[in-house]
This record gives C-alpha cells, sequence and structure tokens, in this order.
C-alpha cells in the first residue's frame, strides 16, 4: 500500500485505525515471543555437539538429498529454503550455533527442502500463490482506494480479490510451516541429534516462530473483511 493511500484510509476511517494497531500489536507480540524463545534457547548447547549447518547437511543426507546447497546468510532469523534455486540459506547464530535453538531452526529449514524433494502439495500450492500474491500485496490497496475515491465499486471488488490472493497465500502457508515444524522434531529426535529432553526446548522455539505465522494470517483475514465490508457497504465510519 502507498503511504498517501494508507494515510487516506486511516484518515477516513478510524476503524482501519483500531485495526491496525491490534495488528501491529498482534505482530509485536508474536515477534517478542519469537526472539525470547530463541534467545533462551540458544544459551543452551545442544548435547550432540552438531552445528546448525552440520544438522542440515545430516538430515539431507539421511533422505538422500544430494542437491540441496547450505549457505550461510546475514541477518537475525533471516532463515529460509529457496525451492527455485535449492539453497538452504541459514543466519549466522544458526549456521555456525551449536545450541538448541540453532539445530532446531536449521531443521525446521531442512523440512521445507524435504516437501520440495517429495513434492508436498500445499507447498506447490503456497509456490503456486506467491507470484499472485506479490502481484495483490502490492496493487490491490490502489485499486480499493482508487474504487473507493471515484466511486466505482467494480474496480475496489477486484481490489479485494487481488488481496485475497495475500490471504489465500497465508492460509496455505499455515499447514505448510506447522508439517515443516512437525517434521524438524521427529528427524532431529529420530536421528540422535536431540534427545526427547531437547526436544522439548526445541518445540518452545518453533511453537514460538509459528505464532508469526498465525498472526501474519489473522492480519490479513482481518483486513480482507474490512475492506469487504466497507466496499460491499457493511461498515459506516
Amino acid at each position: 500500500m502507498s503511504m498517501l493511500g494508507f494515510i487516506y484510509m486511516l484518515a477516513a476511517s478510524p476503524t482501519l485505525l483500531i485495526l491496525s494497531l491490534f495488528c501491529f500489536v498482534l505482530a509485536m507480540w508474536a515477534q517478542m515471543k519469537v526472539k525470547g524463545a530463541f534467545n533462551r534457547a540458544k544459551r543452551i548447547g545442544v548435547q550432540s555437539g552438531f552445528s546448525g549447518a552440520e544438522t542440515a547437511a545430516e538430515i539431507l543426507r539421511a533422505f538422500q538429498i544430494d542437491d540441496v546447497r547450505i549457505e550461510p546468510v546475514r541477518g537475525f532469523l533471516s532463515d529460509h529454503y529457496d525451492p527455485t534455486r535449492k539453497v538452504l540459506r541459514l543466519s549466522p547464530d544458526v549456521y555456525r550455533g551449536r545450541s538448541l535453538a540453532a539445530v532446531g531452526i536449521a531443521a525446521h529449514e531442512v523440512g521445507h527442502a524435504i516437501q520440495h524433494a517429495t513434492r508436498y502439495a500445499p507447498l506447490a500450492l503456497r509456490n503456486g500463490i506467491v507470484p499472485l500474491a506479490s502481484v495483490g500485496s502490492g496493487l490491490s490497496f490502489i485499486l480499493i482506494i482508487a474504487g473507493l475515491i471515484l466511486r466505482f465499486p467494480p474496480l475496489a471488488v477486484v481490489g479485494i480479490l487481488l488481496f485475497g490472493t495475500v490471504v489465500l497465500f497465508q492460509l496455505v502457508n499455515l499447514p505448510v510451516e506447522f508439517n515443516a515444524s512437525s517434521r524438524a522434531r521427529d528427524i532431529l529426535v529420530g536421528h540422535g541429534i536431540v534427545t526427547v529432553e531437547e526436544d522439548k526446548v526445541v518445540g518452545q522455539v518453533l511453537n514460538a516462530a509459528a505464532m508469526t505465522y498465525i498472526a501474519a494470517t489473522i492480519t490479513a483475514v482481518l483486513h480482507l473483511l474490512y475492506y469487504a465490508m466497507l466496499v460491499f457497504g457493511g461498515a459506516r465510519d
């Protein structure tokens, strides 16, 4: 959304201001949860002595996935799997770290590589939605604002439909992330990288990380409902 467009909508709608503040607080709370859980687990060394990079390599070997590279990437919790290039990128604390936080996050990202290798349907669907969601996140608000200003509802409806792709992405993303975390915990214990007792701490980190995805989904759904009510006359500020 453009800054001018957002300011216009905030000025025209106190409801949107309240909604935006709520979503902001929700996102900040989720970020604090994951950072807190990660920082606590980062101080606990893993008994097996594996680093995050070694954990990722071990799991990839165990699943006979030999076409995925492991690379360090800058940033805090910037870890991700790139399916287009088949690259697993791990942040410094995870790549070199020998903590429960490091092996947990690394295993989670390898979970996505396993999903890709096994053609996990929700991941394929999510990857297919990404281009539409990228367009929708930038263009939808412009169309909604233009439709409201010009009093041309069809244009705003197109904007809502485009924003719907963002919501769809978030909804599909939830089972993808939950499945990757579930795989990670099973694999870590099953391959002796963490003990059953250590798995409890790993679970706390991954469950906290899941809250960020849940918060993003709630935010997207609430905004979609608000825009739909506004355009279709259900909301009057």
